[in-house]
This record gives C-alpha cells, structure tokens and sequence, in this order.
C-alpha cells in the first residue's frame, strides 16, 4: 500500500472517531443528570375542603420500611403500615403523597399512590404495603414523609 493510500486510510477514521469522543461526554452527561433529576408526575388536585377537614380522622399507625431484593436483582424499598377511618363516613380511596429526601433534605422523589382502593367503613382499620422500585441512589435511606393528599368518600 502507498503512503497516500495509507493517509487517506487514516483520514477517514478522523471523523468518525472525533464524533465518538464528543458524544461520549454528552451523553454520560445526560445519563448523570437523569439519575440525579428522575422526572416527576404533575402534581395532582389538592384536597378539597371537606377532604381536609376528615383527614383528622384518618390515623396511620405501625408505620415501618423495609428492603426486600427482587427477582431481577434489584432492591425494592416497602412502606407499611394500617390506616384506621376514626370518622363517621365510609372512604372509598385515600391517597398518600411519599416524599423521599436526601441527606441534605433536599427531595430526591415523590410519588403519589393509593392505600385505600375499595370502601373503609367508620372504625375500620386496614393495612398497607407501598413497593417503590425507581428510589435515586442519593436518598437518605429514612422512612419518606407521609402525607393525606386524596381522600374520596362512598
């Protein structure tokens, strides 16, 4: 092979191989940012006013984490615990909002999930199991706050 063969060999590996470098950072850049800054749902409804004035009926209690691995190998943090209806009417679903902060305080991930589907009559108490999947790695590893953010009544 001659020698202008062989630049024109190694010219043309130039580009490509410039293109490749410089996707590389942008695209670890992308990634670390995903992980640090998991998209969140829109936040929903608030309260409504009678919804509030009934979640000082509603008691959470036994309240507890604990991590369990999955079939696939990853780790699956669980939320449980038993909501007591201490009012006088019947819930047909209640809402919680999960909070998880870092240890700078700083939330890291929100979800917003259900732990009554179907009818909790007054005086009724009932258990709840909340599996999160999709925790960032920067979480402070303490129980999420809690808090009612739907309350619908039969």
């Amino acid at each position: 092979m001659d020698s202008k063969a062989e630049a024109r060999d190694k010219s043309n590996l130039v580009l490509p191989l410039a293109i490749i470098a410089a996707l590389v950072p942008i695209v670890g850049g992308v990634i670390w940012y995903m992980e640090r800054h998991p998209a969140q749902p829109p936040e929903a409804a608030p309260l409504t006013g009678e919804a509030k004035a009934y979640v000082r009926n509603l008691k959470l209690a036994n309240v507890e984490m604990k991590a369990t691995a999955s079939y696939v190998g990853s780790t699956i943090v669980e939320v449980l615990g038993q909501i007591t209806n201490n009012g006088d009417r019947a819930l047909q679903r209640v809402e919680l909002t999960c909070v998880f902060y870092d240890v700078n305080g700083l939330v890291v991930y929100r979800e917003r999930v259900p732990i009554v589907k179907s009818a909790l009559r007054p005086g009724e108490t009932r258990s709840f199991r909340l599996p999160f999947e999709n925790i960032p790695q920067s979480w402070n590893q303490v129980l999420p706050s809690l808090v009612i953010a739907n309350i619908a009544f039969s």
